[in-house]
This record gives C-alpha cells, sequence and structure tokens, in this order.
C-alpha cells in the first residue's frame, strides 16, 4: 500500500504543467 492511499491533497494549478503531473501522479497512488 501507497504511503499516498487515502490521503487528501490540495493541488492548484492542476489542469496543466507540473500540476497536472502530480495530481496524476497521486492519484494513481491511490490518493483523493
Amino acid at each position: 500500500m501507497s504511503v499516498f492511499a487515502n490521503k487528501t491533497f490540495f493541488i492548484t494549478g492542476a489542469s496543466r504543467g507540473i500540476g497536472k503531473a502530480i495530481a496524476l501522479k497521486l492519484a494513481s497512488e491511490g490518493a483523493n
């Protein structure tokens, strides 16, 4: 289980660029 599983993150600028990449990675690791 990932350390990010079932954790909630708020990411600003998640619609493009590095924010999007971070959001997608966290989601793939099970974050909310």
